[in-house]
């Protein structure tokens, strides 16, 4: 099919493993236009970095938008200089420790945000659908990554948008090895993305996203290119 004829899609890319594989596996479907969000986070750099490969790689628009009143917002060890949480792989499945860490990351509203914006390039360039990275592994402790948050914003989008516009979060019923496995099947770019809090050039390994991250590809069994600095 003619690229000028595909329908259009948005996604919003952060340049980590969920919306990597989401925004390969809907490519060969849509044109796409990717959105990643500077909003002062620790790690906005490299995930510029990362996204901007994974546009590269898989021949898509890419824009960077700037949100810096975001990062002065709810003091997020994520846009602060607050500790971010450091986890064992024996703790990613206690509930209690993950929704503390999930509070001292929390950035206020953040998906409603990214989403809200993403739907504004939708309806200006008459894209169908927003092409989103969440999970169910995530939904656990973040309720802004569940299948209520999706059906919820998709209902507000049937009210309050004047386009036929729909949220798309083609990874809503998988954790992160299912995530690994299926992007190793369709060749998604994972070596290029990046998932650390910390935003260093290495990956710190002891975050909590780190610590998925490695989990995952060690239970789905694919080789994880990724390197850690522990």
């Amino acid at each position: 099919m003619n690229n000028s004829n595909r329908k259009k899609a948005i996604s919003v890319l952060s340049g980590g493993l969920d919306s990597a594989v989401a925004t390969a596996l809907r490519a060969k479907d849509y044109k796409i236009h990717a959105l990643t969000f500077d909003y002062g986070q620790r790690s906005a750099r490299m995930e510029i970095n990362s996204s901007k490969a994974i546009c590269e790689n898989l021949g898509l628009e890419h824009t960077v938008i700037e949100l810096p009143w975001l990062a002065k917002l709810g003091g997020s060890a994520l846009t602060s200089m607050g500790e971010v949480p450091e986890l064992d792989v024996n703790q990613l499945d206690d509930k209690d420790v993950c929704d503390e860490t999930a509070r001292k990351v929390w950035v206020p509203g953040r998906n409603v945000v990214f989403t809200s914006i993403a739907l504004s390039f939708a309806e200006a360039e008459g894209a169908e659908k927003i092409i989103v990275g969440w999970d169910f592994e995530e939904a656990a402790t973040f309720p802004d990554n569940s299948k209520e948050f999706l059906d919820a914003f998709n209902h507000v989008l049937e009210i309050g948008s004047m386009e036929n516009v729909q949220i798309e979060a083609p990874l809503i019923q998988m954790d992160k090895k299912e995530i690994v496995k299926l992007g190793e099947e369709i060749v998604a770019p994972l070596d290029i993305s990046y998932s650390c809090y910390m935003g260093g050039e290495e990956h710190c390994g002891v975050c909590e996203s780190c610590m998925r991250r490695k989990r995952a590809f060690e239970l789905a069994g694919v080789e994880d290119r990724t390197k850690y600095g522990k």
